[in-house]
């Protein structure tokens, strides 16, 4: 299951993103769950599902199907909340770094309406700049790995030298979460392959590590508390400063929260990253001023609460990843069971039907032969590239 970190400093509503876009009622879906430890929760990315397109009624195994839209979970680590210093230890910053080396991805809860200082305190909305808070975390994450790759540099560097090759230090990467590959290409991008490694400078090693995680560490910016009088301008702001650079979601994740536990209580229709919901029980006058608020100050202003909107991009923009239908009948749409379209899987965009293969099962993939698309008919070649919401009968060799 593709991993997801969900980061900020205290007091951002970092808590409260992970627990709305947790809160999906599970109990329609399908699939099996293992115990899970306790920062860790499902999440969902949302992909229309080819079933509306085709006019069958699916039964989803791995996934939920909800009006059209398919579900797709996700693991969420709810990580501490960061504090300055964190790199070296203070606050929990340990247990944060830990569990961000975990994630391909991380999505970065900024009190958009400026109202909590670099602490995490709540002081006057509007007097603190958020756009400080993501240059804050940027400094923390890479002097953390700074310090993980520079540790003892100066054998490391000898060692390097004399066995001519780079593999201690991919190592060290390896353990971060970074491919060796990746380290190779910014080696050679920042010119570096050219020097000897004991010649590397402090600038040397920080921009290896700066330009390593921005390459393998994508994060998305949830500027979140977007309703408040104070958040509008900032959430300009964060993006036109990090244009380019990031992708940056305006999200009320208090609003996504009290949507979610209104449509768990049966009080309105309400599907996640929807620009509406319907009232369909009776409300309190209280409900009803809750509501109303949410529906002037966060859907008609941002098209939807933002909190569905940043896992999506999360995971398919930044990661690049493709959901894919297999089936065992490419003529029913089915698998053994009689199940019409049962799973989905969330693979990256340049993989293969080979790849599908093995992601589904092992010996799958070393029996693969070839694949079909099931509604063109189509032969699939072992290193043809899949294409989102396709769907794919794998055949094996006998």
């Amino acid at each position: 299951m593709i991993q997801v970190g969900v980061v900020g400093k205290p007091n951002t509503g970092k808590s409260t993103f992970f627990a709305a876009a947790t809160l999906l009622d599970v109990k329609r879906a399908p699939y099996p769950f293992t115990t899970i430890e306790p920062n860790v929760g499902v999440g969902h990315v949302k992909v229309r599902c080819v079933c509306r397109d085709l006019g069958v009624v699916d039964n989803p195994r791995n996934s939920v199907c909800i009006e059209g839209w398919r579900f797709v979970p996700v693991e969420l680590i709810d990580v501490a909340g960061l504090v300055p210093g964190a790199w070296q230890g203070r606050g929990l910053g340990n247990m944060f770094l830990d569990h961000v080396r975990r994630a391909p991805v991380l999505i970065h809860v900024v009190d958009a309406s400026g109202s909590t200082d670099e602490e995490g305190r709540v002081v006057k909305p509007g007097s603190h700049d958020p756009v400080q808070d993501v240059i804050f975390f940027e400094r923390e994450f890479e002097m953390w790995m700074y310090q993980v790759i520079s540790r003892d540099w100066e054998r490391l560097s000898k060692t390097i030298e004399y066995a001519k090759k780079f593999d201690e230090l991919y190592s060290r990467f390896a353990g971060l979460g970074i491919k060796p590959q990746v380290v190779q290409q910014v080696v050679e991008e920042l010119g570096l392959s050219g020097k000897r490694v004991a010649q590397w400078s402090q600038d040397d090693l920080m921009s290896l590590v700066r330009e390593a995680r921005r390459a393998s560490k994508p994060i998305l910016i949830a500027a979140n508390k977007a309703d408040l009088p104070t958040a509008p301008d900032n959430v300009k702001r964060l993006t036109e400063q990090f244009k380019g650079r990031y992708v940056v979601v305006p999200t009320s994740a208090e609003a996504e929260l009290a949507l979610r536990k209104a449509a768990k209580a049966g009080l309105i229709k309400y599907i996640p990253g929807s620009s509406s919901f319907e009232v369909v029980g009776r409300l309190t006058p209280e409900q009803r001023r809750a509501l109303d608020y949410i529906e002037e100050n966060v859907l008609k202003r941002y098209g939807s609460t933002g909190v569905q909107d940043a896992l999506d991009k999360a995971v398919f923009e930044l990661l690049g990843m493709i959901a894919v239908f297999p089936v065992e009948n490419e003529k029913k749409l089915t698998d053994s069971k009689g199940n019409v379209l049962p799973d989905v899987y969330l693979v990256h965009r340049d993989s293969t039907a080979r790849d599908l293969a093995y992601e589904i099962h092992t010996e799958l993939g070393e029996k693969f032969a070839f694949a079909i698309d099931a509604l063109t008919g189509r032969r699939l070649g072992s290193d043809e590239k899949l294409s989102h919401r396709m769907i794919v009968k794998i055949v094996t060799a006998r």
